[in-house]
């Protein structure tokens, strides 16, 4: 039977992972082992001053989690130049430091399940995925990130080298979305660092671990689908997993320019 709430949903687009419906002011999406450890966080978020992401308000009839619809939207493909431009590039940096910093604080409960496992250096609970597809923007400005399902205790430029990925962005020619000249990926790479404040050892790291990050993207994709997802078996066959290795590649080619730029010295000729 189809319950009074049901009739009012409304469903929204995003990642393509999750079935996820508006009813009112409020979003309803599947749960799974980590829930409860995300909502902790994000009772923490709130009570730190942290507004950039929703509040959670348990579960419903149905099972589904409970939490703060965001006014705005996100951002679909193709991405618009507002998107791409320096301006969200660095609200966007900003918003993950803030974000960062006010999880310092916040311990998880000793037997807390996440959706990935504890990556050491523990600094921070990365939010696991800052894409555009996760971001809220009111007016053309970032102001919040939303799907914390993948939210895990891990070091600070493990989540940074995915939102540089995401928001430079750092892609091969061959990638339709958008493509830069790789100076001015570089460019952008070093403001997205500025506005982070990233220190002098993450701006070393940073072109590793995005290269690193995509390399697990890949895994991940495969043991989901292998285990029976179809959504991620459906991102192998759109061949995401084929573009991610490309990027990779471009990345590690340019490694020297990139690093060059986040450090500050001219590249080795």
């Amino acid at each position: 039977m189809t319950t009074p709430e049901q009739m009012d949903e409304e469903v929204l687009v995003g990642g393509g992972v999750n079935h996820v419906v508006r009813v009112g002011s409020t979003v309803r999406r599947p749960v799974g082992a980590w829930t409860g450890a995300v909502h902790a966080l994000l009772d923490h978020l709130w009570a730190a001053g942290f507004t950039g992401a929703p509040r959670a308000h348990g579960y419903d009839a149905d099972g589904r989690e409970v939490l703060d619809f965001i006014p705005g939207g996100v951002a679909d493909h193709p991405l618009s130049d507002r998107v791409r431009s320096d301006a969200t590039l660095h609200a966007v940096a900003v918003m993950l430091r803030e974000y960062h910093d006010a999880t310092v604080s916040f311990t998880p409960a000793a037997d807390a399940s996440w959706y990935f496992p504890v990556r050491e250096p523990a600094e921070v609970i990365c939010h696991g995925d800052v894409a555009p597809y996760n971001c809220v923007f009111l007016d053309g400005r970032p102001v919040a990130f939303i799907d914390f399902d993948t939210a895990h205790p891990g070091p600070r430029i493990w989540d940074l080298a995915h939102a540089a990925y995401r928001f430079v962005p750092l892609t091969d020619p061959a990638n339709g979305d958008l493509t830069l000249p790789v100076e001015e990926q570089a460019r952008r790479l070093g403001l997205f660092a500025d506005a982070y404040r990233l220190d002098d050892g993450g701006r070393v790291a940073l072109t590793d671990a995005v290269q690193e990050r995509l390399a697990h993207l890949v895994r991940h994709m495969h043991t989901q689908a292998d285990a029976g997802s179809t959504a991620f078996a459906g991102h192998i066959a759109a061949g995401h997993d084929s573009l991610y290795r490309t990027d990779a590649a471009h990345i590690a080619r340019h490694a020297t320019t990139f690093t060059a730029v986040l450090v500050r010295t001219p590249p080795s000729q």
